[in-house]
């Protein structure tokens, strides 16, 4: 079992950054792919970005060169560095993790959300 609890949220205006942080309960060598989704109010959840126990990472079309996610395996920890934010990014962003290597919504392990809302 392992507990995600992710955080970083908060309020920022166009064009500001956040970095999101999602800290495990125990080792994540384990984890094969963790990542981030995201659900706007009356929008479906969509994945944003992942990264797999490698490295390798996958981004959402509508983040691609402004979003940034890594994992550090020593700190049990995964983050989502966010410049040139934008009002549409606004949404409850949450972390996820699972063993095998691709994240899908069916994922195991899921943090409670966190809350980024972007003004104009």
């Amino acid at each position: 079992q392992v507990q995600l609890v992710d955080s970083g949220g908060g309020l920022v205006q166009a064009g500001g950054s956040l970095r999101l942080s999602c800290a495990a309960s125990r080792s994540i060598l384990i984890i094969n792919a963790m990542g981030w989704y995201r659900q706007a109010p009356g929008k479906q959840r969509e994945l944003v970005a992942s990264i797999t126990r490698t490295g390798g990472t996958n981004y959402a079309d509508s983040v691609k060169g402004r979003f940034t996610i890594s994992r550090d395996n020593a700190k049990n920890t995964m983050y989502l560095q966010m410049n040139s934010l934008k009002p549409e990014d606004t949404a409850v962003y949450y972390c996820a993790a699972d063993y095998g290597w691709e994240l899908r919504p069916s994922a195991r392990y899921w943090g409670q959300g966190t809350q980024v809302t972007v003004s104009s």
